[in-house]
């Protein structure tokens, strides 16, 4: 590898794990290839430094590429040390992070290449639910780095970063500057990538996820708590959850993910009590920063919604992180679009909630309505804890809707048919929506002020501490 090219990758490993911790493994190893033009071209570490390093003293592997060495291509050796790196990360049980520039195969080196390409697409494979997997963008990921990329837990990006698997300008019927499909922002909004950022952003915002997760499935995420467990929270009212969940955290200790993507629901990591948990939240608003909203939502489940959803939980489940949800929901997006893959979607989330056997606890603080909120992990949907806060309304349908259907032919032959229509709605909401309700037949556990909603989700949490479940015996789920 050029001093350039290496300086480069060099530099990118530098500035993301603890000053001088860096150790490079394989640092001779050298193409074997020499056909077509690659003659006289081979240089050592074949365009990828692998090595391992600590972030906040924690041990991480790590593999950074170069697009100035072949345009960081991947060929036979450049794989197999990225393969090796897996198998050490699977052995110790260490988070593996991938800081990426590839313009994908290696054509001159063929099948050699092309075979590399497979044995890390196995790797990451399985070593899916073993050790947490990162990938960073830099520049360019292509052809099979970007399903490389797909098969990581997660991938964040630089502004400026190309993610795909077809370059724009080869896709019929479109060019570069017409959609740019490879994007970072646009992979960004089809849930591809996490976080876009600058490359100090990106950096930063690895070390902080590596910080807030397990080492591996077996590991515990836990850190020294120096906040009130019993501090109360000002969040009745406010529409992102996002807010609500830095709020409910240790020290204000959160971290969101993939915003840009099935927004109306909110997923990250947060701290409570020393332990990460992982949240779901539906959202009505994202702030702008100056107490307004720059994006409203409707409280529904959209596909792109329940997807980023159910890849969140199963990730939470596959590493012992607690799920916390809170609940605001009042049916699916109604729309032709959504049609075409709402129920499988919702399927997916369901599966993924019931099949989960990690704490989970759910803060109804807003509408539960229809089989909407047993998506979102309701009492009968196996959640192990609900609460409610006094304001939110548990049902079928919302009232209005009920109402018209209920007492359908009454308001056809009413004279009086909206005095009736209000009369008959005020009923239903507070004998059939009421809380209350739900909590008389045990479908909420409590029924809670929201200002104490900190308090009693790390209580429900601590006493879910050493919960054992087991699920039927089986090889492994279909949805």
């Amino acid at each position: 590898m050029s001093n350039l090219a290496k300086g480069s990758a060099m530099a990118r490993i530098t500035a993301l794990v603890d000053e001088n911790s860096f150790v490079e493994l394989g640092g001779k190893v050298t193409a074997r290839s020499t056909d077509f033009n690659l003659h006289g071209k081979a240089e050592e570490s074949d365009g990828v430094i692998t090595g391992y390093g600590l972030i906040d003293n924690r041990l991480v592997y790590v593999y950074s590429q170069d697009a100035a060495v072949l345009a960081g291509t991947v060929g036979e050796m450049h794989a197999m040390k990225i393969a090796k790196l897996y198998d050490m990360a699977v052995k110790v049980g260490a988070p593996i992070i991938g800081l990426v520039d590839c313009a994908g195969v290696r054509l001159e080196e063929a099948t050699d290449s092309l075979n590399g390409f497979g044995e890390i697409f196995t790797k990451q494979a399985m070593a899916s639910g073993i050790v947490p997997q990162v990938m960073v963008v830099f520049g360019t990921c292509g052809g099979g780095m970007g399903v490389s990329a797909a098969l990581s837990d997660f991938t964040f990006a630089t502004e400026d970063g190309k993610i795909f698997v077809n370059a724009p300008n080869t896709l019929e019927g479109n060019r570069e500057d017409k959609c740019d499909t490879a994007s970072a922002a646009y992979q960004e909004k089809q849930g591809v990538v996490d976080f876009v950022g600058t490359e100090e952003d990106v950096l930063l915002t690895t070390r902080m996820l590596v910080s807030m997760l397990p080492a591996n499935y077996g590991d515990e995420a836990e850190s020294a708590c120096l906040d009130d467990l019993n501090r109360a929270v000002n969040v009745e009212g406010v529409k992102d959850t996002a807010y609500v969940a830095s709020q409910l955290a240790d020290s204000s200790i959160f971290m969101e993910l993939k915003q840009a993507y099935g927004s109306e629901i909110m997923t990250g990591f947060l701290k409570l009590n020393g332990s990460t948990v992982g949240i779901v939240a539906n959202r009505r608003g994202i702030l702008d920063g100056e107490g307004g909203y720059r994006e409203e939502f409707e409280p529904v489940l959209t596909t792109a919604a329940c997807k980023k959803a159910a890849d969140f939980v199963k990730f939470c489940d596959a590493f012992q992180l607690p799920v916390l949800t809170l609940t605001d929901v009042k049916g699916f997006a109604a729309a032709k679009e959504e049609e075409k893959g709402i129920a499988k979607a919702a399927a997916e989330l369901t599966y993924a909630y019931a099949s989960a056997t990690v704490p989970k606890v759910n803060v109804v603080i807003g509408e539960a309505m229809g089989n909407a909120y047993n998506v979102m992990n309701s009492k009968a949907c196996k959640a192990d804890i609900v609460y409610a806060w006094p304001n939110a309304k548990i049902g079928a349908m919302e009232a209005d809707g009920a109402v018209r259907i209920i007492y359908a032919d009454e308001l056809k032959d009413s004279k009086n048919g909206a005095e009736f229509m209000e009369q008959k709605r005020t009923e239903y909401e507070q004998t059939i929506q009421n809380v209350s309700a739900a909590a008389k037949r045990g479908y909420v556990d409590a029924i809670i002020d929201p200002s104490e909603t900190r308090k009693y989700v790390i209580g429900a949490m601590e006493m879910l501490y050493s919960k054992k479940e087991e699920l039927p015996d089986k090889k492994h789920g279909t949805v």
